[in-house]
C-alpha cells in the first residue's frame, strides 16, 4: 500500500508552471549564444594526455639546459643563453595550450583555407628574409624568428581534415580523394623546397600522406605513388649535378668515416655518444660529446646527449613516454563524437610521433641527416610553441570525447 501511494503522489504534472518554464527557457538558450566558442559545458581536458606533455616538456627542457650550456658558454658567453630562451618559450607555450583547450575546436574547420592561406603567404616572404645558415627557413621578428614550415604542418592537417569531412563518401576517387590533397602538398613542398628545407619537405609531405590515408583515400593511388616517387628520385640522384645536396647526404650516410672531419663528422660523434651512454648512462651533465665535440647538441641531435647521460634505461623511459602520448593522443581521436576532431586528433599526433621517429633515425644514422628536431626536446621557440599549441587542440578535442578523463 505504502509502494502505491508514493508511487502515485511522487508523479508531478509535467507543466506545473509554465511562466517559470517561459522564462527559463531565454536563459538557456542566452548562455549557449554565449559560451559556443567554448567547450565550458563538455567534460574537463584528458589529464592523461596533459601529463606525458608536461612531463616530455619537463624532461625536454632540463636534457637541453644539460646539452647546451658548454656550447652556448662557448659561443655565446653565458652557459644560460638557450634555456633563458627555451623557458619563456615553454612558458608562453603551455599558457597558449591551456587558453586553446578550452576553445571549441570546431571553429578550426571553419578557418581550415585561412590558415592555409596564410601558411602559404609566409612561406612566400620566408624566401625573401635573410639566410640563416645559408637557408631562408625564418623570418625574423623584434623578439623571436618565425618558421613558416611548422605552421604550414598544422595547416596541413586542419585543411586536409576539412577536406576528408566533406568529401566523405567520394575519397575513393582520384578528383576528391587525391587530386585537392596532391595539389596542396605540390605547392607546399615547392615553397618549403625552394629555402632550401629537406625534412621540412619530408615531414609535410609524410603528414599529408597520413592524413589522406586515414580520411579515406584508397590504398591504390599510395602504391602508385611510392612507385612514382621512387623511379624519379632514383632518376635524379643518377644525374650529375642535380640534387647534389641529397647526393651528399646519402653518401654520409652510407660511410660517415669516408669524411670524419667533415661531412661525417657530426654523425660519427653522434654514434660515440650513443656508444658511450652503456646502459645506465654517465649521469645528467656529465656528458663528454657536447663540450664542443658533437655540432649543436642543443638542436637535432641532443637525443644523443639524452643517450650519452641517461643510457639505453633512460632513453627508453623518454621512448615510453614518447608512445604513451601517441596512443593517448589516438585514443581521444577514436573516441571523438564528429570526423573532424578525429582526424584532427589522430593527425597532430601522428605528426609528434613522425617527427620522434624520423629524429631518432638520424641520430642513430638508420636514414641520411634530414635534420629533423625532436619534439619538446630540441631548441627552437617557434616549433615549441606551436607544437604545445597543437597539442592544446588535442586536448579541446579531449573535452568532447567520450571517453572517461582519468
Amino acid at each position: 500500500m505504502s509502494t502505491r501511494a508514493l508511487g502515485s503522489d511522487d508523479r508531478l504534472p509535467r507543466r506545473q508552471n509554465p511562466a517559470a518554464d517561459r522564462q527559463q527557457k531565454p536563459a538557456s538558450h542566452k548562455k549557449k549564444s554565449v559560451l559556443s566558442f567554448f567547450n565550458v559545458k563538455a567534460g574537463g581536458v584528458d589529464l592523461t594526455f596533459l601529463i606525458l606533455v608536461l612531463l616530455l616538456l619537463t624532461i625536454g627542457l632540463i636534457m637541453l639546459f644539460s646539452a647546451s650550456y658548454a656550447n652556448a658558454l662557448y659561443y655565446r658567453n653565458n652557459s644560460y643563453a638557450f634555456i633563458s630562451n627555451q623557458l619563456v618559450f615553454a612558458t608562453v607555450g603551455v599558457v597558449l595550450m591551456l587558453m586553446i583547450s578550452t576553445v571549441n575546436y570546431k571553429v578550426l574547420e571553419r578557418l581550415a583555407w585561412l590558415i592555409m592561406g596564410i601558411s602559404i603567404l609566409l612561406l612566400i616572404v620566408v624566401l625573401f628574409c635573410p639566410p640563416i645558415n645559408n637557408a631562408r627557413r625564418w623570418i625574423p621578428l623584434p623578439f623571436f624568428n618565425v618558421q613558416p614550415s611548422e605552421i604550414a604542418k598544422f595547416a596541413v592537417v586542419i585543411v586536409f581534415a576539412h577536406l576528408a569531412v566533406v568529401n566523405q563518401h567520394r575519397m575513393d576517387t582520384f578528383r576528391y580523394g587525391v587530386l585537392p590533397f596532391v595539389s596542396i602538398l605540390a605547392v607546399l613542398a615547392a615553397l618549403i623546397v625552394a629555402e632550401p628545407h629537406l625534412s621540412g619537405t619530408i615531414l609535410v609531405l609524410a603528414i599529408g600522406a597520413i592524413m589522406m590515408l586515414i580520411g579515406g583515400t584508397n590504398m591504390k593511388w599510395f602504391v602508385l605513388a611510392a612507385i612514382i616517387g621512387i623511379a624519379l628520385i632514383g632518376i635524379l640522384i643518377m644525374i650529375p649535378g642535380v640534387l647534389e645536396y641529397a647526393q651528399e647526404r646519402l653518401s654520409t650516410w652510407r660511410d660517415p668515416f669516408a669524411d670524419p672531419r667533415d661531412s661525417g663528422f657530426q654523425t660519427i660523434q653522434s654514434l660515440f655518444a650513443i656508444g658511450s651512454g652503456g646502459l645506465m648512462g654517465v649521469g645528467i651533465g656529465n656528458s663528454r660529446q657536447k663540450y664542443l665535440y658533437l655540432p649543436e647538441p642543443q638542436n637535432d641531435f641532443i637525443f644523443s646527449i639524452v643517450c650519452e647521460e641517461l643510457g639505453f634505461v633512460g632513453a627508453s623511459f623518454i621512448l615510453i613516454l614518447f608512445a604513451l602520448l601517441i596512443w593517448r593522443g589516438f585514443v581521444i581521436g577514436m573516441r571523438c563524437k564528429d570526423r573532424f576532431g578525429a582526424l584532427v586528433a589522430v593527425g597532430l599526433t601522428a605528426q609528434v610521433g613522425l617527427q620522434t621517429i624520423l629524429n631518432i633515425m638520424v641520430v642513430t644514422n638508420t636514414i641520411p641527416n634530414t635534420g629533423v628536431s625532436l619534439p619538446f626536446f630540441s631548441y627552437g621557440g617557434s616549433s615549441l610553441v606551436m607544437l604545445l599549441c597543437q597539442m592544446g587542440v588535442v586536448l579541446a578535442i579531449s573535452r568532447q570525447a567520450t571517453m572517461e578523463k582519468v
